[in-house]
């Protein structure tokens, strides 16, 4: 007995784009459901449950933004691809700050738009799986979110940008701005200093 193939939705006002991406995912051994703006994507939710999403940066009515902070508030913890033009990369990574998994740059290559897409579920559904104990025992954890708390994870196991992207199915890009937003949060000067808070914190409460 076969498993049933991932369901992917797709977020998008332009039909020609949902069309192709639903192509994409079709051919790539995917379901996909698309939906022309999010109130229609987010009705769905519960009623089926999607394994990734891709969610257009720019819409009418309610902005990829609007929806992704929808999202947060329902602790919706798929991963969410944000598709941006290169003149969105600030609103990118501001949709990243807000829960996104990752953005996919336009114009986008099918295969790696496919192999993005399996390495995000992969990694979710690994990390599903485990905990994370180090970024959660010591105070402060609770203003981090459950990715950022998974990127601190590698980064107090010493993991490289490129290792803890691959570890986490997320470009090293997107690690950097994770990164940043942690250190601002934490108080934390460079990575070092971030280990050194967490664990001296993490000791202070054994």
């Amino acid at each position: 007995m076969t498993s049933q193939p991932h369901l992917i939705h797709i977020v998008d006002d332009d039909p020609a784009i949902r069309d192709a991406l639903s192509l994409v995912f079709d051919l790539g051994g995917f379901r996909a459901e698309s939906f022309s703006d999010g109130d229609a994507f987010l009705s769905s939710i519960g009623a089926t449950d999607p394994q990734c999403v891709i969610l257009d940066v720019h819409m009418p009515g309610q902005s990829g933004i609007d929806i992704l902070k929808r999202l947060q508030e329902r602790d919706f913890s798929v991963p969410v691809f944000i598709i941006s033009g290169q003149g969105d990369i600030p609103m990118a990574v501001e949709a990243i700050k807000q829960g996104a998994h990752d953005f996919i740059e336009k114009p986008f290559d099918a295969d790696t738009v496919l192999t993005r897409v399996r390495e995000a579920i992969e990694a979710s559904q690994k990390n599903a799986e485990k905990a994370g104990p180090a970024s959660t025992a010591f105070p402060g954890a609770d203003s981090l979110t459950p990715r950022e708390r998974e990127v601190l994870n590698e980064i107090t196991a010493g993991a490289s940008n490129k290792e803890a992207g691959r570890t986490l199915g997320i470009s090293p890009r997107t690690i950097e701005v994770h990164r940043a937003r942690i250190m601002e949060k934490l108080g934390a000067r460079n990575a070092a200093d971030l280990v050194r808070i967490v664990m001296t914190r993490a000791q202070a409460q054994d």
